[in-house]
């Protein structure tokens, strides 16, 4: 977590106190995005840019020039324990859905749509953010200001009225929103600002023990298994984004499971396609194929002597040696 340029941990009082000089030179664009990190262009009235100069920018940056006299601390999100008086900083390249936000708004933006509720369903909203731009000594910078927007925050015009003086009139808009005031998380440069852990960890599906669990495990499994994973895929990235799996895999003990050539063979037994390469590696292509994979590991898959069916046990609890005499043919 390092500014890229210096090599040095990124200053985050020094940034404010320069976006504190320059804010009437700076300049704001507004993005949505969904849940699946989609971001939507969506344009804004002039008579809002106050608005939202205030409420992502300057909101931020007074909260870190005034709480720094008062002993306000920044310390890395990494050893993050829910103080009081401290904002978190973190490397964008760690949270893969906030870097993906970012890169498709950097690099992809004539492909960006506007947002248009008769064309996409504000329901599937995750959040909003806010691209600052301002004349730096080596051209133009720029930083994000980064909000969730939860469902209840949105009014249809459909369902609901407004008060004119003394009466009930038809809502005027489509949607109307009730914008987030607390300051909650800023991207500059490489670095991501974390004011509300909380609301940073939900806005961007990000759980660092969750992950450094995944990258643990995943080193375990690498080390004991050959696989070969379709390009820009990974194991800790599979893995950190499938909880259910990683569940799973949190409670196995790699040492112990079976050698790959007994699972290739148990994959065999059970008709699954598992595939692998010249080199004997196991294939991984996607979700489905880890989901396999894991399951196959965890000896989740069973014939019946019964019907001869093929099943997947969802659920699995070892049983005690049983008391008394077997049963007698």
């Amino acid at each position: 977590m390092e500014n890229s340029n210096s090599g040095e941990p990124f200053d985050v009082f020094l940034w404010a106190n320069e976006i504190d000089e320059v804010k009437n030179n700076v300049s704001a664009e507004l993005f949505l995005f969904n849940k699946n990190y989609t971001p939507y262009k969506i344009k804004y009235s002039d008579a809002l840019t106050g608005a939202v100069k205030s409420m992502f920018m300057q909101e931020a940056v007074h909260f870190i020039i005034e709480e720094a006299d008062k002993g306000l601390e920044v310390r890395d999100y990494e050893r993050a324990d829910g103080e009081e008086k401290v904002v978190y900083r973190t490397s964008l390249s760690k949270v893969g859905r906030a870097e993906t936000l970012i890169h498709l708004i950097e690099n992809e933006y004539k492909d960006i749509d506007y947002f248009s509720e008769n064309e996409y369903d504000f329901k599937k909203v995750k959040g909003i953010i806010a691209k600052f731009t301002y004349p730096g000594d080596d051209g133009m910078k720029t930083f994000y200001i980064a909000k969730n927007l939860p469902a209840s925050s949105a009014l249809k015009g459909a369902s609901s009225w407004e008060i004119n003086g003394e009466s009930f009139e038809p809502f005027s808009a489509e949607i109307a929103l009730k914008m987030p005031d607390d300051n909650q998380v800023a991207i500059v440069d490489e670095t991501i600002i974390v004011f509300n852990q909380a609301k940073f960890e939900s806005l961007f599906q990000y759980d660092y023990k969750s992950q450094v669990i995944a990258e643990a495990k995943a080193k375990e499994i690498t080390e004991k298994y050959k696989l070969s994973f379709a390009e820009g895929l990974t194991l800790d990235s599979l893995l950190a984004d499938k909880k259910p799996i990683l569940k799973k895999v949190q409670a196995m003990d790699i040492a112990e499971e079976m050698p790959q050539d007994k699972l290739l063979d148990y994959a065999d037994e059970m008709q699954l396609e598992l595939m692998t390469d010249d080199d004997g590696s196991i294939i991984i292509m996607d979700d489905k194929d880890l989901t396999m994979f894991v399951n196959l590991l965890n000896e989740d898959y069973y014939v019946s002597p019964v019907n001869g069916r093929r099943y997947e046990i969802k659920s699995k609890k070892l049983l005690g040696e049983p008391d008394g005499e077997p049963p007698r043919g």
